[in-house]
């Protein structure tokens, strides 16, 4: 599969640093980001940074997986919810499925998603791991 370094640029935001946006017009915030707002229609968003910590509210394993990401197996899909109420669905990683929990708190991490090929781009994203208790 081929990856556009251009499109991984674009999305940097996103993908890097939890950004989502914001409608100025009606306050909903999604992640990832929209240029429009699917609730009122308005393209007058902003971008804000979501808080990297939130509470597992339900997941999904996978064991059977396509090919290059078979080393990963079994992957954990969970849908994480932010301080602050924004939903992510995303995979929760350095911890054993039996150990999840709902309600249990995660946070964000950057860690590498895949390559393409052994001289392509690495391409990073958001995973969430266990957080530690305050």
């Amino acid at each position: 599969m081929r990856i556009s370094p251009a499109r991984i640029w674009r999305e940097r935001g996103a993908r890097y640093r939890l950004e989502a946006v914001r409608c100025r017009k009606c306050g909903h915030v999604y992640y990832p980001p929209k240029k429009v707002c699917p609730a009122c229609r308005s393209r007058e968003m902003e971008k804000v940074v979501l808080p990297p910590k939130g509470k597992l509210l339900a997941w999904s394993i996978e064991y059977t997986v396509p090919e290059g990401y078979r080393k990963y197996a079994p992957i954990v899909l969970g849908l994480v919810e932010l301080q602050g109420g924004v939903r992510v669905l995303a995979p929760i990683v350095d911890v054993r499925p039996e150990e999840l929990r709902k309600g249990m708190m995660v946070e964000a991490v950057l860690r590498r998603v895949y390559e393409d090929g052994d001289e392509g781009v690495i391409v990073y994203g958001i995973k969430f791991v266990p957080a530690e208790q305050d």
